[in-house]
């Protein structure tokens, strides 16, 4: 399984061919995401990721074991996936979203 530290994540945000995906549920999204990624709870990853052949998945979480747990199945599956060390809470990019921006958390 592949992992990428939380620093690298910028590099793959603009690439065609990787989609930053956050495992999280949606109210945790909506708090805090990363621009560009799109939200597939971890219940959901299997069903929903067939829509995104041609695309590596680049997942992460809160903390980085629930993406790691996701990769894991995903590449079971046949699936190529990147999981990311440390997840959203190692993150210190400039692509931060959500609604603890307007002190809203």
């Amino acid at each position: 399984m592949e992992t990428i530290s939380a620093k690298e994540i910028d590099r793959y945000l603009f690439d065609r061919n990787y989609l930053l995906v956050d495992v999280r549920e949606p109210s945790e999204y909506r708090k805090k995401h990363i621009r560009g990624a799109i939200c597939i709870p971890y219940d959901m990853l299997l069903q929903r990721i067939r829509g995104l052949r041609g695309t590596v998945p680049i997942l992460y979480c809160d903390r980085g074991n629930l993406s790691m747990q996701a990769a894991r199945e995903l590449e079971e599956h046949g699936y190529r996936a990147i999981s990311v060390v440390g997840g959203i809470r190692a993150y210190r990019g400039k692509y931060l979203e959500g609604s603890f921006l307007s002190g809203n958390d």
